[in-house]
């Protein structure tokens, strides 16, 4: 997952709301345990982590519902 985004500028509402609905997809149906991504942006690499249990120490109330 190293290709870098074809398109330039945020996310329209519609867009948004296909990358928000794929994930819960993925989440729902792709996620074992865990998944550790990385991708490159104009500002640096961003890194994204997936699991399906809370970081240690961490409370649900951390994270925004999406």
């Amino acid at each position: 997952m190293t290709t870098p985004a074809q398109h330039d500028g945020p996310l329209s509402d519609l867009e948004f709301n296909q990358f928000r609905d794929l994930l819960r997809r993925y989440c729902a149906h792709e996620l074992d345990q865990w998944e550790n991504l990385r991708t490159e942006t104009p500002y640096g690499p961003v890194y994204v982590s997936f699991s399906r249990a809370l970081p240690p120490g961490t409370a649900s109330e951390a994270y925004r519902p999406f």
